[in-house]
């Protein structure tokens, strides 16, 4: 069985409910274990009773040194420090388990992810991490970082001198700012190839794992998996759109891949609202309008949303 763990607030519980939707469909024989960063996200989780999946609630795990940094940092870096504590969690849950894969909460799975797993298994390293493998014209990589956190795989054993030595870093620093060659949680893995030569292998095949900066470059065909990165729900005068972000994305890409997104986004928002959860808007006025402006410098229509063009979710 392969496990699986990411984290959220109560806020991205639709998110968390998608790829949830997603892994029932097409990942097999696995566990979903979720760090709750919250009571309300855990007690809602509870009560959906979701199969293979198992509740870590943050409050009874937290340590002295996550406390101690926690007044310091916005609830996004708090997050992203939580990061590399989420696998040590799991493997402190169960001592059977011998690798664990963090996933973003806007990790989509569109087919089975044993090409991955296969590759890794190949590479004999202990540790696994992607490339952001940006289109030329969206790489960020300068201040983002070569590699991105959206999927990262752990073995118990070997790839515990990876996972402390960057605990220790977001630990130290983590915060949402490009400062001395450092970015939240995420720039630290640029030299992990080089600093940790034998533990560390980098997915070869880009095109398995994509996301909203790489979809000019990469057919979406074939994506195993997709990263939501900047996909946000949106209220408005009681309704609720699914706002995509800044990136330009092709025309077959939004019909076959966002919008089979956004159905699980709706079906999510549905079930959470038959049990009396009331979801919030993801995106504040500000970061919206900002976001409009870069997409209209880009002529790029974001605001494409729902069922098929321009349908709201709800």
């Amino acid at each position: 069985m392969e496990h699986y763990v990411t984290l959220f607030d109560s806020l991205f519980l639709p998110q968390g409910l998608a790829l949830h939707a997603s892994m029932t469909r097409h990942v097999k024989d696995c566990m979903l274990w979720i760090l709750c960063v919250d009571d309300t996200t855990h007690d809602v989780l509870s009560d959906l009773g979701l199969s293979r999946v198992r509740l870590l609630r943050l409050a009874e795990l937290e340590t002295t040194d996550l406390l101690r940094v926690k007044p310091g940092r916005s609830k996004g870096e708090y997050c992203w420090t939580l990061t590399p504590f989420a696998p040590r969690f799991v493997f402190e849950a169960d001592a059977s388990i011998e690798r664990v894969t963090y996933i973003d909460a806007d990790i989509w799975f569109r087919k089975d992810p044993e090409p991955i797993f296969r590759e890794f298994d190949g590479s004999r390293r202990q540790v696994l991490i992607t490339e952001h493998a940006y289109s030329p014209e969206q790489d960020h990589s300068a201040t983002s970082g070569q590699y991105c956190v959206q999927l990262m795989v752990f073995t118990r054993h070997g790839g515990e001198i990876v996972r402390k030595w960057w605990e220790e870093k977001c630990i130290e620093w983590c915060f949402a700012r490009f400062e001395d060659g450092r970015f939240g949680d995420q720039k630290y893995l640029d030299d992990w190839p080089l600093r940790f030569p034998a533990e560390v292998h980098v997915l070869g095949n880009k095109e398995l794992l994509l996301a909203p900066w790489n979809a000019t470059r990469f057919p979406f065909s074939s994506a195993v998996v997709w990263h939501f990165h900047a996909f946000r729900i949106n209220l408005r005068q009681s309704n609720i759109y699914a706002e995509f972000g800044p990136y330009p994305l092709p025309k077959l890409t939004r019909l076959h891949v966002y919008s089979e997104y956004v159905k699980d986004i709706a079906h999510a928002i549905e079930l959470l609202k038959s049990r009396g959860f009331v979801v919030k808007s993801q995106i504040t006025v500000r970061l919206l309008d900002r976001a409009m402006r870069i997409a209209k410098k880009l002529a790029y229509n974001f605001r494409y949303s729902g069922y098929a063009h321009r349908e709201k979710i709800t």
